[in-house]
């Protein structure tokens, strides 16, 4: 199977996984060893300020300290992932995902974010999604998911709310148009 690196997953109607349910997952890397990816559509209530404030980090007062991080899913909730426009060889700990996008997990990042010295595009997530070996492949084979092209404009661009029906129309494709009883050929 291809890379579904720089791809996004949707949720299919009839997945009840209420980690997943619902979800639009950017996925970051994706090779024999596995996939790693971010949910970039479920904003949690806690703000930029409230987690500087949490990890004792001095910020600038800006716009940027009102913006919601996200639940980037199930594993790791106690680490940070942030997903940006730029190129991962600018901070530490950090994988080119696609050309202009980076996933970085460094505290230089949160730091730089906090001094206005970050990127001008970023999604901060508490926690990721992940996948086994094998794992995903296997899903998807069950219709769990759909898969498309991943769309920096759907992450950056879209609010939250609109980006899973979003992805879904880059293949033409109306979620809510969907039966929720999967169907397997």
């Amino acid at each position: 199977m291809q890379s579904l690196k720089h791809y996004f997953l949707m949720a299919m109607p009839h997945l009840e996984d209420p980690n997943f349910a619902g979800t639009l997952t950017y996925l970051c890397d994706h090779d024999d060893d596995g996939t790693l990816g971010v949910i970039v559509n479920r904003p949690s209530e806690l703000t930029l300020d409230g987690l500087f404030e949490q990890l004792d980090i001095e910020s600038e007062p800006g716009p940027h300290n009102d913006v919601l991080v996200y639940n980037g899913g199930p594993t790791y909730r106690d680490r940070g992932f942030i997903l940006h426009r730029g190129n991962a060889s600018d901070w530490d700990s950090s994988i080119q995902v696609a050309e202009g996008l980076a996933l970085t997990t460094s505290m230089d990042m949160l730091q730089a974010i906090a001094q206005r010295r970050g990127p001008e595009h970023y999604l901060v997530t508490l926690g990721c999604a992940g996948w086994k070996s094998g794992q995903l492949e296997d899903e998807l084979k069950q219709n769990t998911w759909l898969i498309a092209e991943g769309d920096a404009a759907i992450l950056f661009d879209r609010p939250p709310e609109q980006r899973l029906s979003a992805a879904a129309g880059i293949l033409g494709v109306d979620l809510n148009l969907m039966t929720r009883d999967a169907g397997h050929a």
